[in-house]
C-alpha cells in the first residue's frame, strides 16, 4: 500500500510541478500582461475610478441593494469572493514563501498581483457578459460559460472551448473539496488543538481518530451545514457581515506589530527588494536560494492568495446585480488588492519582524516552522492571547474560504449536472468538513492543489483567446461613462439579455 501511495505522489509532483512552474507561471504572468497592456495599464490609469467605484461606495445604497431576484448585491459578491481568497494563504502561505523564497518572495508576489489584478477584472468582465440564469432564475456565470460560448463559438475552436469548459468544472469540483473544504477544515483543526488543546490527553476513537478533532470537524459541519445548504444568498449575507470584521482586525494587530517594530520598517522593506533577485550563500556554508526560487515561490503563494487566473472567484462575482461588466470586473481588480496588497503586506511585515528571519542574509534561522511562523511573531509581541488570536484568525480566514469555495464547487457541478446536481454537491461537500477534521495525511492536499492548478490552464487559454472581447467591453465603458460619448452599451453576449440591461443602465441601474 505505501508502494502505490508513493507512486501516486511521485506521480501528482510530476503534473504539480508541470502545471504549476513549467506552464502555469508563464501563462500567468502572460496573461496579466497582456491584458494589463491592451487594457492600457487600466489599474493604473484608471486607479482613482476603480477605488471610487468599489471601496469609496461601499457606504452607497447602490453597493448594497440587490435590485433582481436571483442575484446578490456588489458589496456581497466581493465579500464572498474575498470570503474564499482570503485564507490560510494570507497567513500560512505567506510565510511559507518568505521561508523558502526569502524575503524576495514578497516583491514578486506583488507584481504578480499588479498583473492578477487586470487578470481578475478580465474574468469578472466576461463573467457577466456570457452569464445566463438558470432554471431557478438565479445568475449562473463562470470560466465554463466564457469557455462553452465565447471560445466554443469561434470558427474552428467550437470542440475546445466546449471541451475545455468541461474540463474547467470537473477539476474546479475536485479542487473544492480539497483546497476549499478538507485543507481548510485541517488547517482549522489543527490550529485550534495547537493554541487551546495542547496539554488535554484526548481519547482516541474510531481507529486512532482524536476526539477533539472529531468533535470540532462535526461542530465545523453542523454550522457550515447551515449556511452552504441555505445557498448562496445565505453565504453572501453571513460573508457580509464577516469578511470586513475578520480582515480588518487582523491588518489592526499586524499594523500594531508594525508599530512596535517601527524602527525597522525600513530594514524589512530594503530587504524585500534586495533579495528579490535571489539569495546569495552567506558565510559559514549557508545554502543561498536561486533567482528561480524566489520567484516562482512569489508567484506561486501570491496566486494561491489572491485566487486571480484560477476562475473561480468570478462564479460568485457572475451573481452580481450588476448590469456593466466592467463594474464587476473593478470590483475584481479591488479583491486582488485587497488580499495581496493589503492583508499579505501585513503578514510579510509580521513575519519579517519576528526575529527568525535575517534581514541583512535574507535567510530563515534553522528549526523555524512556517505553519507557526505568524502565531509565534504574534506570541512576541501579545504574549500568549497572540497564538490565540491567529488561531481565531486561522479558523475565520479559512472557514470562510470553505464557504466560497462551496459556491465555486456547486457552480461547476451546476454546469455538468444541472441543478438537481448542485444540490447533492452541498450535502456532500458539508458531510466531507468532517473527513477534513481527522485526515493526517497531506497528499490529499498535494493533490487538490494540482487539481487547482489544473483549473487555471482552461480559464486562462479562455481568457487570452477572449482578450479582444474584454478590450472592446472596456473601451466601451470608458468612452460612456468616463468621456461621456453617445454609444450603444455592450452589456451581455446574449439578446434577451443585452436589451434587459440596456434599459436598466438607461434608468440608471448599472
Amino acid at each position: 500500500m505505501s508502494d502505490f501511495m508513493n507512486k501516486v505522489a511521485a506521480v501528482n509532483d510530476s503534473i504539480n510541478s508541470f502545471v504549476w512552474v513549467k506552464i502555469g507561471l508563464v501563462l500567468l504572468i502572460g496573461t496579466g500582461v497582456l491584458t494589463t497592456i491592451l487594457t492600457r495599464f487600466f489599474q493604473i490609469t484608471h486607479f482613482k475610478h476603480w477605488m471610487s467605484k468599489t471601496i469609496g461606495g461601499v457606504f452607497k445604497k447602490d453597493a448594497h441593494v440587490k435590485h433582481e431576484q436571483g442575484s446578490v448585491s456588489q458589496f456581497q459578491a466581493l465579500c464572498t469572493a474575498l470570503a474564499a481568497t482570503i485564507g490560510t494563504g494570507n497567513i500560512a502561505g505567506v510565510a511559507a514563501a518568505i521561508c523558502v523564497g526569502g524575503p524576495g518572495a514578497v516583491f514578486w508576489m506583488w507584481v504578480a498581483a499588479f498583473l492578477g489584478m487586470m487578470t481578475n477584472y478580465s474574468e469578472n468582465v466576461l463573467g457577466i457578459y456570457y452569464r445566463r440564469k438558470n432554471k431557478e432564475g438565479e445568475w449562473s456565470g463562470g470560466a465554463m460559460y466564457y469557455l462553452h460560448d465565447g471560445l466554443g463559438n469561434i470558427v474552428g475552436y467550437e470542440w475546445l472551448g466546449k471541451f475545455l469548459a468541461v474540463l474547467f468544472a470537473a477539476f474546479a469540483t475536485l479542487a473544492s473539496f480539497g483546497i476549499g473544504n478538507m485543507g481548510q477544515i485541517n488547517k482549522i483543526t489543527l490550529n485550534l488543538e495547537s493554541a487551546f488543546f495542547a496539554n488535554v490527553n484526548a481519547p482516541t476513537v474510531l481507529g486512532g481518530v482524536s476526539l477533539i478533532n472529531l468533535i470540532i470537524g462535526i461542530v465545523l459541519m453542523l454550522i457550515g451545514g447551515f449556511i452552504i445548504i441555505g445557498g448562496l444568498k445565505r453565504i453572501a449575507a453571513v460573508a457580509e457581515k464577516v469578511v470586513p470584521i475578520m480582515a480588518l482586525v487582523y491588518v489592526v494587530g499586524a499594523l500594531v506589530i508594525m508599530c512596535v517594530h517601527i524602527s525597522s520598517i525600513g530594514a524589512m522593506f530594503a530587504s524585500i527588494f534586495r533579495f528579490a533577485f535571489g539569495i546569495k550563500a552567506a558565510a559559514g556554508g549557508a545554502v543561498g536560494v536561486a533567482v528561480s526560487t524566489v520567484v516562482q515561490q512569489g508567484c506561486k503563494r501570491g496566486v494561491f492568495s489572491n485566487e486571480a487566473g484560477l476562475g473561480s472567484s468570478v462564479m460568485v462575482h457572475s451573481n452580481s446585480n450588476v448590469k456593466e461588466p466592467v463594474k464587476q470586473g473593478l470590483w475584481g481588480i479591488f479583491e486582488v488588492f485587497a488580499d495581496t496588497f493589503v492583508v499579505c503586506t501585513m503578514t510579510a511585515i509580521v513575519v519579517l519582524s519576528s526575529g527568525y528571519i535575517d534581514l541583512n542574509t535574507g535567510l530563515v534561522q534553522e528549526g523555524v516552522s512556517d505553519a507557526t511562523l505568524v502565531a509565534q511573531a504574534f506570541g512576541n509581541v501579545f504574549g500568549k492571547p497572540g497564538q490565540w488570536f491567529v488561531a481565531i484568525a486561522v479558523l475565520l480566514f479559512a472557514f470562510t474560504t470553505v464557504l466560497g469555495w462551496s459556491h465555486y464547487g456547486s457552480k461547476s457541478v451546476e454546469y455538468l449536472f444541472g441543478t438537481t446536481g448542485s444540490k447533492i454537491y452541498r450535502v456532500l461537500f458539508v458531510l466531507m468538513m468532517v473527513s477534513g477534521a481527522v485526515m493526517t495525511s497531506s497528499l490529499a492536499w498535494d493533490i487538490s492543489d494540482t487539481f487547482n492548478g489544473l483549473m487555471m490552464v482552461p480559464n486562462l487559454i479562455g481568457v487570452v483567446a477572449l482578450t479582444p472581447v474584454v478590450v472592446k467591453i472596456t473601451r466601451n465603458y470608458v468612452a460612456r461613462k468616463l468621456k461621456g460619448e453617445k454609444e450603444e452599451p455592450v452589456l451581455s453576449y446574449f439578446k434577451d439579455i443585452q436589451e434587459e440591461a440596456a434599459k436598466a443602465v438607461a434608468n440608471g441601474e448599472e
